[in-house]
């Protein structure tokens, strides 16, 4: 049971803890229908969850007006460099959606930078180390025609520039046709970054959400090396197919485990 009364929890941010514990940053939707993120750990990352009793960072109007219709889907990134953990989430205000930035180093106390994309923007997450000394910011911005991946740089969180298409939607009848946006934050491997994202195909009665692969080159990661052809994982229990939007599983998180082999990955079901 969560322990204040809301509607739906769901797409959480994710990261391990020093300690060798998961902590979720989940996007919670309270019964005015307005979003705020709450902080659930666990030891194994599977069970025994230990939520806040409260909002763990909510919507800050007042100082920030881009949050007046609430704070969404946050990916947590984990800074070694500047041993900070860096979030990107979303901030909806009466533009739309758009890209915010906090920061902390303990999920109890959080400086926030602001808006770093105006709307419509968002699915944002950072490359876990700075790549010729910037920030690496991976988010969407859609138009009514598309929605596609781009990458942008900044030196201080505050200033972005080099924004560059990164990831197009395919066209057609691609299962990723026309929208796509990053799930998780990108993974370093051997070979380069891999990154886990989502497409949905709109068909005569809605839509359908799934997750494709994509591997960047690992010193310029502008440059896609592979991407996968077809979807990897979809919508197929009853949890993933019912709800308030149907068909649809979007993860926002994952944890590798110190075997390097397994990976938790965090989902929304339905949404």
């Amino acid at each position: 049971m969560w322990p204040y009364p809301v509607h739906t929890i769901f797409n959480p941010g994710a990261i391990l803890l020093k300690d060798g514990s998961t902590l979720l940053l989940c996007r919670v939707e309270d019964r005015k229908g307005l979003s705020h993120l709450c902080a659930a750990r666990s030891k194994n990352g599977i069970d025994g969850w230990v939520i806040d009793p409260a909002p763990t960072l909510s919507a800050s109007p007042k100082n920030h007006p881009e949050e007046l219709w609430g704070i969404e889907d946050a990916r947590i990134t984990y800074s070694a460099e500047e041993d900070l953990f860096l979030i990107a989430y979303t901030a909806f205000g009466k533009s739309g959606p758009g890209v915010a930035i906090a920061s902390t180093k303990d999920f109890r106390r959080f400086k926030r930078y602001g808006l770093a994309m105006q709307a419509d923007d968002k699915d944002a997450a950072f490359f876990p180390r700075k790549i010729e000394g910037n920030y690496v910011l991976i988010h969407r911005p859609a138009t009514e025609a598309s929605a596609n991946m781009w990458i942008s740089r900044s030196p201080d969180l505050r200033n972005w520039g080099g924004h560059k298409l990164l990831l197009p939607a395919r066209r057609g009848s691609w299962w990723d046709a026309n929208k796509i946006g990053l799930c998780c934050p990108p993974i370093e491997t051997d070979r380069g970054w891999l990154l886990i994202y989502h497409g949905v195909r709109q068909h005569a009665s809605g839509s359908i959400y799934r997750l494709g692969l994509a591997l960047m080159d690992k010193e310029n990661p502008d440059v896609c090396l592979l991407r996968s052809q077809s979807w990897i994982f979809g919508p197929e229990t009853d949890y993933e197919i019912k709800g308030d939007v149907g068909y649809v599983v979007f993860p926002c998180g994952f944890t590798i485990l110190p075997d390097n082999d397994t990976i938790h990955l965090y989902y929304a079901g339905a949404l």
